[in-house]
């Protein structure tokens, strides 16, 4: 039963608890906590659930509890700086080391870390990157310093670091910047956290570049990798095809609705999750109808620098290590894909970088904020930097802080709605070829934006309006969340770039 889903653990219970449902969120179901061995729960439930006075619900709460957010007392103060705010909210949103239950989705955790907060009671994989961003302006290396142990403790376990740590997860990653927190905290502690890291370094880069047969030379796909004019890419992708256990309610339905394989929709709904991006317009044939998603036909320009990154912190660990050849390798592979992700994701029309779908054969037409990434690592040129530059003030640009894409879809990860981590990537991408009037506008505008909404409601969301500074964001699958990680680490780090 070690590691294993609850959708496997309790069967049809599961199926029945979601499809009743007993509560609306479906992630509090799978989350829940059995009371009693697991097997025994089933049993039991399969012996009684046919008795004519039987309800769901009351076998819900009789045999499992949904864990409790910690209770730390912890009460908002208005009055406090945002800073002040921010630095008081480590304690409440810090985990101790995790062993869980039998039956749990849970899976364990070594040393402390940092949860988002709200419904997000785990950690997540590229939330933590954002908010060791705000660790470090706070002076807590031992967290960040933890929260790496602990996903090098998950790759080595697992193989990767899944979307965050539950069963459910295993299936899939999150956009990979664990090679950032290495350089992070290398930058901080020098140059053994490179060689202490290495060994999962390279085996989070296998993760990426597996696949299960040989690719002929143009368009084929296997995982998460594509061969396209001789060179291989990536794009998101899960290895299971079935309904996401955390959203099972939502997504049976859903399959139901539409034509076509389930498990094809099921696919790509789960390739969308593993971007973080869930979900976007970027992912959609029709911005308005979610079934219409086809993740998996698409390279994303954000993943492919992201991939980049990791082939150059490869490169530079393995020269540390006096390993000439495996750096001189990888140094090249980050060199071949920085070449393509200059001339292949690159709109000269649209004069931005954009995702490309390798099945059609053509850019996507969305514009988004993955087209920043480039910036971010340097790997555009001048002159599209320029002219990224531009599109960002003309088109992104709000009150409030970048517009995530430029469609209104109703999904999360489309306008109206701004997130942090995307607008310290654009920030900082911005200061790399020289726009710092343009970051400061950004940054001034995102942390005015979460100042007020802190003063009105005491709260740091997990996304804002950006549009409409006196609405609070929407969208999505869920309510909007309060806490939240990285909008506080992107929040101190920005704090201390301009003011």
């Amino acid at each position: 039963m070690k590691d294993q889903s609850p959708e496997i653990v309790f069967a049809e219970l599961f199926r029945d608890l979601h499809l009743e449902p007993v509560l609306d969120d479906g992630k509090l179901i799978t989350d829940a906590l059995p009371k009693g061995d697991p097997e025994i729960i089933l049993k039991t439930y399969r012996q009684t659930r046919s008795n004519p006075n039987f309800n769901l619900k009351s076998f819900f709460e009789n045999h499992f509890e949904i864990p409790e957010t910690s209770d730390t007392g912890f009460k908002t103060d208005r009055d406090k700086s945002l800073s002040e705010h921010i630095e008081s909210l480590w304690e409440v949103l810090s985990r101790k080391s995790l062993q869980p239950v039998a039956g749990s989705s849970a899976l364990p955790l070594p040393y402390s870390y940092i949860v988002p907060g709200g419904r997000f009671n785990e950690i997540y994989y590229w939330d933590s990157y954002f908010t060791m961003l705000g660790l470090r302006v706070s002076g807590r290396i031992d967290l960040i310093r933890n929260m790496i142990e602990n996903f090098a403790f998950m790759i080595r376990e697992y193989g990767c670091i899944p979307n965050g740590n539950r069963t459910y997860f295993l299936g899939r990653s999150q956009p990979p910047f664990f090679a950032m927190m290495v350089e992070l905290l290398a930058e901080i502690e020098g140059d053994q956290v490179y060689l202490d890291n290495l060994d999962v370094l390279h085996k989070e880069y296998r993760f990426w570049m597996e696949q299960d047969h040989e690719l002929s030379m143009t368009g084929d796909s296997s995982n998460h990798v594509v061969f396209l004019n001789g060179k291989k890419l990536n794009r998101y992708y899960d290895e299971n095809t079935t309904p996401r256990p955390e959203m099972f309610g939502a997504d049976y339905y859903l399959a139901e609705s539409v034509h076509g394989k389930p498990e094809e929709l099921f696919a790509n709904l789960r390739a969308a999750c593993e971007s973080g991006w869930d979900f976007s317009s970027r992912w959609l044939d029709d911005d308005l109808n979610l079934s219409s998603i086809h993740c998996l036909d698409i390279l994303p320009v954000d993943l492919n620098c992201l991939i980049c990154k990791l082939e150059s912190v490869l490169a530079h660990a393995f020269k540390l290590n006096n390993d000439n050849d495996q750096s001189e390798l990888h140094k090249h592979l980050a060199s071949q894909r920085a070449q393509q992700i200059k001339e292949l994701f690159w709109d000269g029309e649209n004069q931005y970088f954009m995702d490309y779908n390798f099945r059609q054969g053509r850019l996507t037409s969305v514009r988004s904020l993955a087209g920043v990434f480039p910036l971010y690592f340097n790997l555009a040129s001048e002159t599209q930097a320029k002219h990224v530059a531009h599109l960002l003030e003309t088109e992104f640009l709000e009150e409030g802080g970048l517009l995530t894409t430029t469609i209104d879809s109703g999904q999360q990860w489309d306008a109206p709605n701004g997130w942090a981590p995307l607008q310290w990537m654009a920030v900082c991408g911005l200061r790399n070829y020289g726009f710092n009037e343009l970051a400061d506008r950004v940054a001034e505008s995102w942390l005015n934006l979460n100042e007020k909404v802190f003063k009105d409601t005491g709260k740091m969301l997990e996304k804002y309006n950006v549009r409409d500074v006196t609405l609070i964001s929407g969208g999505g699958e869920y309510p909007v969340q309060d806490g939240f990680g990285w909008t506080n680490g992107v929040a101190l780090a920005l704090l201390q770039q301009v003011r």
